[in-house]
């Protein structure tokens, strides 16, 4: 398989791994005592591998929006991905080669790693969405491939960009308008299996024909068609729409109507064009009709020109539809199922996780993740207005209820020199050990022994650590180890046990912090 290379690349290929592992602080709870909805401020490299103890394979459906590296400095995460913190992860990862880099070299240097730890992060159910536009499409598809795999392609999904008409006043023009974006979804695993895919489109109230005529009274709208021209009433439409109706209806005869219904051409000429077709008929008893297209139907493809890409409620520069996130999450993620988000911008994605719920009673969870300040003052605004409601009168909305945590990235667990950084408190290294020997999260231990992690796989795991004092693995400390089980495996700073004692009870001794492996 074809690899893409870059300036830089070495660099960063493991920058995953290295990038200390840094814990989350709690700042506030909004709407509840407790929460599993969590919006993170912070650098979303560290703040992803801050959530690797707890969700590492755990997220069903990842949306991610980030830069599209246009060159437009105007973007507060820059496109050039000139942000100061990017610029010195950059000149610190990459090297003094890191300030000569093209923009392009730039940013797959910013989303190597973090495309990393998004798919550990990733269940093996799970997939990945990814908005892009042309200016590095052809780069992520190769950056995809790599880190994915070739065999977890799934879609191209081509989504429909507002644009405005303004060739029309010139007769050359230096390229079409850009009518679409992209977004690609890639899988953890190709035996994952991607529920149909609806929209409010699988037909429950089919098209019908309808009188054309009218009874109420505009000499105006009194013209002849199929031969007929009414003395009183009126027709539903005016000449110009009536007519173009007809010729609709002729081009169906003509050409659909031996391979489709006319509800289906309705809905595929929609999806295409995202036209809505207006049909005219003179039936067999001599009535005049109009059709009345179906409610719903079928979105199967990967073409979604129904929909447009922009959003616009929190008035946020590149703001995604919430009804593009609510397709997206509603078609991926339910019941308890995790919503990741590491470039969250305005917090659409948690919008749309919040109105699915309240629509069908799901428990889906959401995490965001955004580094500039604005974290708060408007990510997680947004999100609180959307729980609560907001606007008055017409314009009211009712609130979806709900709830999260904020949280900032608070200090590195371990320190440059390997030691322990006490700070972050003995349960977050307790959280830490645990995770980096099980891959699991840890749960509340049970037992008079509080330097009981917990079991697994038939071995029980004790943490023997004091902030002030060392500790020693000895014959005192076994003596409080009531619990049986096949091995052990015990956390201290000293041991004075030989090691042929440690063998015969099936006991492991790990030196604190030398044997503390990193994430």
């Amino acid at each position: 398989m074809p690899t893409l290379e870059w300036i830089g690349k070495d660099k960063v290929i493991s920058h995953h791994q290295q990038v200390p592992y840094r814990v989350l602080e709690e700042k506030y709870t909004y709407n509840a005592e407790k929460s599993e909805n969590m919006i993170i401020r912070g650098d979303n490299l560290e703040a992803l591998k801050a959530l690797l103890p707890k969700y590492e394979g755990k997220v069903k459906c990842i949306y991610i929006d980030p830069p599209y590296n246009t060159g437009n400095e105007g973007w507060v995460y820059n496109d050039n991905v000139n942000d100061p913190r990017i610029k010195k992860w950059l000149g610190e990862v990459v090297g003094k080669e890191g300030e000569d880099l093209s923009r392009h070299d730039k940013w797959l240097c910013m989303m190597y790693p973090r495309l990393k730890i998004l798919r550990r992060l990733l269940s093996k159910d799970g997939f990945i969405f990814i908005s892009i536009d042309v200016f590095e499409f052809a780069n992520l598809r190769y950056l995809l491939d790599e880190i994915f795999g070739s065999q977890n392609f799934r879609n191209c999904i081509a989504v429909r960009r507002g644009i405005k008409n303004v060739q029309a006043q010139f007769e050359e023009v230096q390229a079409l308008s850009l009518g679409h974006e992209y977004i690609y979804l890639y899988s953890k695993s190709p035996q994952a299996k991607l529920p149909k895919l609806s929209k409010n489109f699988e037909i429950e109230k089919a098209g019908k024909w309808d009188t054309f005529w009218r009874g109420t009274d505009r000499p105006t709208m009194r013209y002849e068609i199929f031969g007929v021209k009414p003395d009183n009433g009126q027709w539903r439409w005016e000449v110009g729409r009536a007519s173009k109706a007809q010729r609709n209806y002729e081009k169906y005869l003509a050409e659909y109507a031996k391979t489709m219904s006319i509800d289906d051409y309705y809905i595929e000429t929609l999806m295409a064009t995202n036209e809505k077709l207006d049909f005219v008929r003179k039936n067999e008893a001599g009535t005049i009709q109009y059709y009345v297209p179906p409610q719903t139907g079928k979105l199967l493809s990967d073409n979604w020109m129904d929909i447009l890409l922009s959003g616009s409620y929190a008035g946020f520069d590149t703001e995604k539809n919430v009804l593009l996130l609510e397709r997206i999450v509603g078609w991926i993620a339910g019941g308890n199922d995790v919503v990741l988000d590491s470039f969250a911008g305005s917090g659409t994605t948690a919008h749309a996780v919040l109105n699915m719920n309240k629509e069908d009673g799901g428990h889906r969870k959401f995490i965001l993740v955004e580094m500039m300040d604005y974290a708060e003052s408007i990510t997680a605004e947004r999100v609180k207005r959307v729980i609560d409601g907001c606007g008055e009168g017409k314009n009211a909305v009712e609130g979806t209820g709900g709830d999260f945590t904020f949280y900032d990235l608070g200090p590195a667990l371990l320190l440059p020199d390997g030691n322990l950084n006490e700070a972050v408190g003995t349960e977050k290294i307790r959280e830490y050990v645990w995770y980096m020997e099980t891959k699991t999260p840890l749960e509340q231990a049970g037992g008079d022994n509080h330097y009981y992690l917990g079991r697994s796989r038939e071995t029980d795991y004790y943490f023997y650590y004091e902030r002030d004092c060392l500790t020693t693995l000895n014959y005192s400390f076994l003596a409080t180890i009531k619990a049986r089980a096949e091995s052990y495996l015990i956390y201290a700073d000293l041991c004075t046990i030989p090691d042929e004692e440690l063998k015969q009870y099936n006991i492991t001794f790990k030196k604190i912090p030398r044997d503390i492996a990193k994430l």
